[in-house]
């Protein structure tokens, strides 16, 4: 578990968490719809329907959060911050947040970060260590397509590298070619678990037993703050320390 977190990607586990969500995933059309309400024009915009979509959103919650977003109806405005900082061992942490009220939001994320037991840094503190990419997550077994096939979709259409490992492919790619690799990969027949821009880790930092809950209990605090939408880190929990924690 080495390369990110993120609320969208948890199945909801009770109602409210299920509307936190969809809250979040809301505000992500509304400030995407801003450059234009046409999905076919706007790639963030369709890319931000289909994690709603993903979480089931109801049709109509997506198309009113266009509509406020391309100010046919009012709403609130929101911006986009970046906060970052550190967790255990001396791990990176950024925090994506769009909120309508940055005097609220930074107080409540440091809280977060210090209850958790990291500290929140300045600006350009960890954000170096990462970079923005292009991730296209693909079950093989649920594809409809074969590794060798897969690869040649991908590299062909510009993807950086394609990484297979247990029947699961992770296809990177760099920002300004993700939705030539994304579109070539569904022209191409291909289904895929998940797709999106993410803050990727240069290197990572092992964490194991009570670290790695600490790790993980700072992340999950961040991830219930309203104006958080997704959480990256450089933590690095293998497989058999997420199973004596029972995740």
């Amino acid at each position: 578990m080495g390369r990110h977190a993120t609320v969208a990607g948890r199945q909801a586990s009770s109602a409210a968490a299920r509307g936190r969500i969809f809250t979040k995933l809301a505000r992500e059309i509304m400030v995407s719809a801003r450059s234009g309400s046409d999905p076919a024009s706007n790639s963030r915009l369709r890319l931000a329907i289909e994690r709603a979509r993903d979480n089931n959103m109801p049709k109509d919650n997506i198309e009113r959060a266009i509509k406020k977003g391309a100010g046919e109806l009012g709403g609130q405005a929101y911006e986009e911050i970046m906060y970052e900082g550190y967790g255990p061992s001396g791990s990176a942490i950024l925090v994506e947040c769009l909120t309508d009220n940055r005097n609220r939001t930074n107080p409540e994320v440091r809280r977060a970060f210090q209850k958790g037991g990291g500290n929140m840094g300045e600006m350009g503190s960890v954000a170096w260590m990462f970079k923005k990419k292009g991730i296209i997550d693909v079950n093989l077994a649920n594809a409809k397509t074969t590794e060798d096939r897969l690869m040649e979709i991908a590299l062909e259409s510009g993807a950086e590298d394609v990484g297979v490992e247990d029947g699961l492919a992770s296809i990177t790619t760099e920002v300004t070619d993700f939705s030539s690799v994304r579109d070539a990969l569904l022209a191409g027949g291909v289904t895929f678990e998940r797709a999106g821009l993410e803050m990727i880790p240069d290197t990572l930092v092992p964490l194991s037993g009570d670290t790695a809950k600490q790790a993980l209990d700072l992340v999950e605090k961040l991830e219930e703050l309203d104006d958080v939408q997704r959480v990256f880190h450089n933590f690095d929990i293998s497989e058999a320390e997420l199973a004596k924690l029972g995740l």
